[in-house]
């Protein structure tokens, strides 16, 4: 045990080293330091669309290439029960642990059963640069499992809603999270791969490969920035709620483990899986409970997924839940 913590800390400090973590360290100190440095909201979603194309459309053709095979059944049952059952475990824990109301609880877990697409984008970025071998399919169990765990936390905010008069149609809901732009860049992408397999990607190798560096620094910058102000607003969560931010995806992590053994997950797919369950969606799982739950406060639910749980996945869940899953 002491040898993995010491391997995982020494990987740490070297994934510290990477251009894309370096940037969203620049981005953290930026908006700390309350500066001025800031890219138009329009470059931000420019940017956080081209990097789902990128991450769907790769793992469209690397998934064509592999073919249906068990592996991916596997993975993507595994994807969509620890989705569908993680706000239950979170829900709980967040109003006793946390103290938080109804409806900040839900929207919170929420976010921390869904996904980080870009979380899971340095995932497989620092895999690479490892010479660590993974499937195209998990793109696909990555986008399995954005949309489950908002629906079951939408069970929750609806109670949390009962007699407020803040409740939103289903259907509203519904088209926000599958209808919602980087949802459906991401799987509109991965079906575009899929069909086009090798062919496209000669045409669009050096749109999707070597572009994809910059972008994600780009991206990364920016979310150092964003990440920062949401822990110095004034509606940011007290020390116990922000703790729930590092317990969570790490908790979340074992989870993943328990079902990657279960589903005989190679180390590469094992390690991603790990690493989806323990990250936590700031774009789809937010703007669906801004709908759903407007009485929420973004101040803890983005504030735990953005501002705690996200760098803390970046800069040291990465090699250590590597090393778990034996990949390294």
């Amino acid at each position: 045990m002491p040898e993995a913590l010491t391997s995982a800390a020494a990987l740490g400090a070297q994934n510290l080293l990477a251009p894309a973590i370096l940037f969203f360290v620049l981005g953290l100190f930026g908006g700390f330091a309350k500066s001025d440095l800031s890219l138009p909201a329009s470059t931000s979603r420019t940017l956080s669309l081209f990097l789902m194309l990128c991450i769907g459309f790769k793992g469209g053709v690397e998934a064509a290439e592999a073919g249906l095979s068990e592996g991916f059944v596997r993975a993507g049952i595994a994807g969509l029960l620890l989705s569908l059952t993680w706000p239950l475990v979170a829900y709980p824990v967040l109003r006793r642990l946390g103290g938080l109301e109804r409806a900040s609880a839900a929207a919170t877990a929420a976010a921390f059963g869904s996904v980080s697409v870009v979380t899971y984008a340095a995932g497989s970025d620092f895999l690479a640069a490892h010479g660590v071998v993974f499937s195209g399919y998990m793109t696909a169990v990555l986008a399995i499992m954005e949309a489950p765990a908002i629906l079951t936390a939408l069970i929750i905010a609806r109670r949390a809603a009962e007699g407020s008069g803040a409740g939103h149609g289903m259907g509203s809901i519904l088209r926000e999270v599958f209808l919602g732009g980087p949802a459906l860049m991401l799987v509109g992408s991965f079906l575009i791969g899929l069909t086009t397999g090798e062919r496209g990607m000669a045409r669009l190798d050096i749109f999707v490969n070597p572009l994809f560096q910059g972008a994600l620094c780009l991206f990364l910058l920016d979310m150092g920035l964003a990440a920062a102000r949401s822990l110095t607003d004034a509606g940011r969560p007290p020390a116990r709620v922000l703790a729930l931010g590092i317990a969570l995806p790490l908790a979340g992590a074992c989870a993943g483990y328990v079902a990657s053994r279960l589903a005989g997950l190679a180390p590469g797919d094992s390690a991603l899986l790990i690493l989806l369950a323990a990250s936590a969606s700031y774009i789809a799982a937010p703007a669906a409970m801004r709908t759903a739950l407007p009485e929420a406060r973004p101040g803890v639910y983005l504030g735990l997924a953005l501002g705690v749980a996200f760098p803390f996945n970046l800069i040291l869940g990465l090699p250590l839940y590597a090393l778990a899953a034996g990949a390294l």
